[in-house]
């Protein structure tokens, strides 16, 4: 009787819309096993948010898989409950300070960021029931500031000035952790909490879902705790078969840091992209930069047409540092040749850069107009 019902409610809602399938509770599930599958071993959050950051869908970019002749895979990052991949490392220098003894029940976290991560902490600190002290340099949008204290940050936006000044706002965000009881600066940087994220977390999902049939890893590097952990699980996982690349932009001394085995580190122009990008080799990139085979440079010209591209070709809206890394994810299969699969990270969404993404005036005096292919500058919306 009850399946009777069920075939007639599926046959009067589908009637509704113009269609009459008739499915049974069986055909529905079989129709769906992928997503059932991934249901179940999801479970329940029973830990509240923090159990809902990870275990993000590995996205197939159709139309560049075609293009290149291999397997590009795009890890949705976005898909994190604070919209990015820093919601890792924010779980993880927390519950590493927890474990040390330097947070307790009612504590403070402080951390400089002018990003993602501060976002992160945010959700994580909201989560776990502490307070977040967040130090930003003061040429940020007031857009960031506001929703960093609409989620309940203490946000002190400080003048910007370079790490070597006892300002930065790096350190300002250590005194204050300091002057405090029960609070911990989290340090994102140079804390490997953070490189622990992604040995523990993105480099196992990775090899998980692809059943461990991946030739290459890319990806830029700003924290470098992505790029230095995926690498070390990936190289160990593999006994080193697995190739790991460095996406780098214009303004960042890593590209020609890791291309010359450690001899420059010139660092020229300035990039669009935010969080990635890097003028020393942190603590968390250390230990596995001699793992990386190689590097390659992204011009902010091919990041901001593969915005457009993932937009209009994919369905993704990814900001520039998930778009810079998906540029180098089809220059590695390039250079492979086919047959071939290589995994990138996006990083973020486009939602908290669409006012200069897709701003004609922006794009203009950033002089990238001309990057955007003609078919796609319809997405250009904003003034």
């Amino acid at each position: 009787m009850f399946r009777t019902a069920v075939r007639r409610f599926a046959a009067t809602s589908w009637r509704a819309a113009g269609s009459v399938p008739e499915l049974t509770i069986a055909e529905i599930e079989a129709a769906h096993k992928h997503g059932i599958e991934i249901s179940k071993a999801q479970r329940i959050a029973s830990r509240g948010l923090v159990d809902a950051i990870g275990k993000t869908p590995l996205i197939r970019l159709n139309k560049l898989s075609e293009e290149t002749g291999c397997e590009i895979l795009g890890k949705a990052e976005f898909q994190n409950p604070g919209g990015s991949v820093k919601d890792r490392a924010a779980l993880y220098v927390v519950e590493n300070a927890e474990r040390l003894g330097q947070l307790r029940p009612g504590g403070t976290v402080v951390e400089g960021t002018a990003g993602n991560t501060g976002i992160g902490l945010a959700h994580v600190c909201r989560s776990l029931g502490y307070r977040l002290v967040i130090y930003m340099p003061n040429t940020q949008s007031q857009g960031k500031v506001d929703l960093l204290r609409l989620l309940g940050a203490e946000v002190y936006p400080v003048p910007a000035v370079p790490f070597e000044n006892p300002e930065n706002y790096n350190h300002q965000a250590k005194r204050h952790a300091e002057r405090l009881e029960n609070a911990v600066w989290t340090n994102q940087f140079d804390n490997i909490a953070n490189r622990q994220a992604h040995i523990e977390t993105t480099g196992p999902e990775i090899w998980a879902q692809t059943d461990g049939k991946l030739d290459a890893f890319t990806c830029g590097t700003g924290t470098g705790g992505t790029l230095a952990g995926v690498t070390r699980y990936l190289k160990e996982k593999s006994e080193g078969r697995v190739k790991c690349y460095l996406a780098d932009p214009p303004g960042s001394v890593l590209h020609s840091y890791i291309t010359s085995g450690g001899k420059l580190t010139e660092r020229t122009g300035s990039s669009i992209t935010e969080g990635i990008g890097q003028g020393r080799v942190t603590d968390n990139l250390q230990p596995d930069i001699h793992l990386v085979d190689g590097a390659l440079h992204i011009s902010d010209e091919k990041t901001i047409e593969m915005v457009y591209r993932c937009l209009d070709e994919e369905g993704l809206y990814l900001g520039a540092s998930s778009c810079l890394n998906v540029v180098a994810a089809k220059e590695v299969a390039e250079k492979l040749g086919r047959g071939n699969t290589v995994v990138t990270i996006l990083c973020d969404g486009a939602y908290r850069y669409a006012d200069r993404l897709f701003s004609r005036k922006w794009l203009g005096e950033k002089k990238l107009l001309g990057a955007i292919p003609k078919n796609l500058e319809r997405y250009i919306v904003l003034p």
